[in-house]
C-alpha cells in the first residue's frame, strides 16, 4: 500500500510540474463532522493537499451527525452547483444522493466515492474497507476472547448496530454473523439493535440486553459510536470478564475501553488513508490517469498488547501535517 502511495505522490508532482500549479477545487463531503473517524479522513485528505503543494484546494463539507441523511444530499446540491473539479464524498446513503451525483459526474466532475457505494451513478474510483471481512474478523476475535475465558461456545450475543439501511454496516454485520455461524453454530446473535449512531442509545441498548438476557456473553458494535456505548456499560458494571465485546473502528474512548477490557479487540479501518488516496485519486482523474474501479483501503485488528504500536492507523490526528 505504501508503494502504491508513493506512486500516487510522484505521479501528481510530475502532473503538477507539466500543468504549471494549476489549482484545482476539490470538494470533500464527509458523512459526519461530529465523529473523530470523519475528523480522522479530513486529516488524511488535507494531508493530501499539503503534499501536493498548492497544486489543489480542498474544501470540508458534511452535516453535523450520519443520521442528516438530507442535509448531506442538500450540502451536495449546493457544492455541484459551485462547479468544482472533483468531488470526494462518502455518502451515507447509497441511494439518496444518485442522480444529483451521476447529473454532476456527466457535467465532467470527477466523482470519488470513499468508505460507501453509490448505486446508479457515474464515478472515477471507489475506494473502501472490505467490510464482509472486517465483520468475519470481529466474529473471530470474539470466539477466541470466550475460548480464552473459558466459556462454552454457547448463549447469545448482542449486536448494536448505528443505522438501518446503510450498507457498510450491514455488510459488516453479514460478515460477522456470517462467520460466527461457521466456528460457532450455537452462539446465538440476537436481533439486531439499531441506535441511530447515538452513543447514549447504545448504552442503553446493552443494559436492556443485560437485563433481558442472563445467558449475554458477548457483544459486537459495528462503529465507534456504538462501540463506545457499549464499552461504557460493560466498564460501569464491571462486566469485562463476563461480557467479551469487539467493535468497529477507533476513537480516544474505544481506545481506553481497549486498555481496561470492556472491549477485547478493534477492527479497525484507514480513515487517514481513505481521506488522502480519495484526493490524490481525484487529482489523478482531473488530469486523466487511469483509476482503479475499486481500491481497497485494508482493514487491521488492534489489541492491547499492540495498542501503542498501531497509534498510527488509531489516531491519525498525529500524523497531520498542515
Amino acid at each position: 500500500m505504501r508503494k502504491v502511495l508513493m506512486l500516487l505522490v510522484m505521479a501528481s508532482l510530475l502532473f503538477g510540474a507539466t500543468l504549471g500549479f494549476a489549482v484545482y477545487e476539490i470538494a470533500f463531503i464527509v458523512k459526519a463532522t461530529d465523529s473523530d473517524f470523519w475528523q480522522y479522513t479530513i486529516v488524511g485528505a488535507e494531508n493530501a493537499e499539503h503534499d501536493l503543494q498548492g497544486l489543489v484546494n480542498v474544501t470540508v463539507y458534511g452535516p453535523p451527525s450520519e443520521s442528516d441523511i438530507d442535509k448531506q444530499v442538500a450540502i451536495l446540491e449546493d457544492v455541484v452547483n459551485k462547479k468544482p473539479d472533483a468531488i470526494v464524498i462518502s455518502s451515507t446513503s447509497s441511494e439518496a444522493p444518485s442522480l444529483i451525483l451521476d447529473e454532476a459526474y456527466k457535467q465532467g466532475i470527477k466523482i470519488i466515492l470513499i468508505d460507501n457505494f453509490v448505486y446508479d451513478t457515474g464515478y472515477n474510483s471507489f475506494l473502501a474497507t472490505n467490510n464482509k471481512v472486517g465483520g468475519a474478523l470481529a466474529a473471530d476475535k470474539l470466539v477466541e476472547y470466550l475460548k480464552a475465558a473459558g466459556k462454552d461456545l454457547k448463549g447469545k450475543i448482542g449486536l448494536v448496530s448505528a443505522m438501518a439501511g446503510v450498507q457498510v454496516l450491514t455488510d459488516r454485520d453479514d460478515g460477522f454473523k456470517t462467520r460466527l455461524a461457521e466456528i460457532a453454530p450455537d452462539l446465538e446473535v440476537l436481533p439486531t439493535i439499531y441506535v441511530d449512531n447515538d452513543i447514549s442509545r447504545a448504552a442503553n441498548a446493552t443494559e436492556d440486553l443485560l437485563i433481558a438476557y442472563d445467558d449475554l456473553v458477548g457483544m459486537f458494535a459495528d462503529n465507534n459510536h456504538t462501540g463506545d456505548g457499549v464499552a461504557r456499560v460493560i466498564e460501569l458494571q464491571g462486566l469485562q470478564d463476563e461480557v467479551i465485546a469487539v467493535a468497529y473502528d477507533s476513537d480516544p474512548q474505544e481506545i481506553d475501553a481497549l486498555r481496561n477490557g470492556s472491549l477485547k479487540a478493534l477492527i479497525v479501518q484507514d480513515p487517514h488513508g481513505m481521506g488522502y488516496k480519495g484526493v490524490m485519486f481525484a487529482f489523478m482523474a482531473i488530469n486523466g490517469e487511469p483509476l482503479p474501479e475499486y481500491f481497497d483501503t485494508g482493514v487491521y485488528v488492534v489489541e492491547k498488547d499492540i495498542l501503542d504500536d498501531s497509534m498510527w492507523v488509531l489516531d491519525p490526528f498525529s500524523r497531520k501535517k498542515y
